[in-house]
């Protein structure tokens, strides 16, 4: 029922342009930047795989992939560093799954 509901208001939803549009998009990335306030910037394992997922997201052109980098580089930097405790298997499984889909499907 509210598919079909949803059916007349679609091209109501299409006529508003791209750009108005533009203000939520910029709400939503004050939203995201001010989680980077609780960091522990002092901690190079724990900044460094925030900085890498915040730069990957807009250089990717994908949340997805700028994710996928930001477990990827968690676990390297915490396997690299000796602080293996840090991690859990299930964080070194998406890790590798990530690889295996940015080295294999994205080729």
């Amino acid at each position: 029922v509210l598919f079909l509901l949803a059916l007349f208001f679609a091209p109501l939803a299409g006529s508003v342009p791209a750009f108005a549009t533009a203000p939520a998009l910029l709400f939503v990335a004050v939203l995201m930047a001010s989680g980077l306030a609780e960091i522990n910037w002092d901690d190079v394992t724990e900044a460094a795989p925030v900085v890498v997922t915040a730069l990957a997201m807009p250089l990717t052109y994908s949340i997805a992939n700028g994710i996928a980098f930001g477990f990827i580089s968690w676990t390297a930097v915490k396997l690299i560093s000796g602080r293996h405790r840090d991690l859990n298997p299930a964080l070194v499984i998406l890790s590798i799954l990530f690889v295996i889909k940015l080295g294999w499907f994205n080729a």
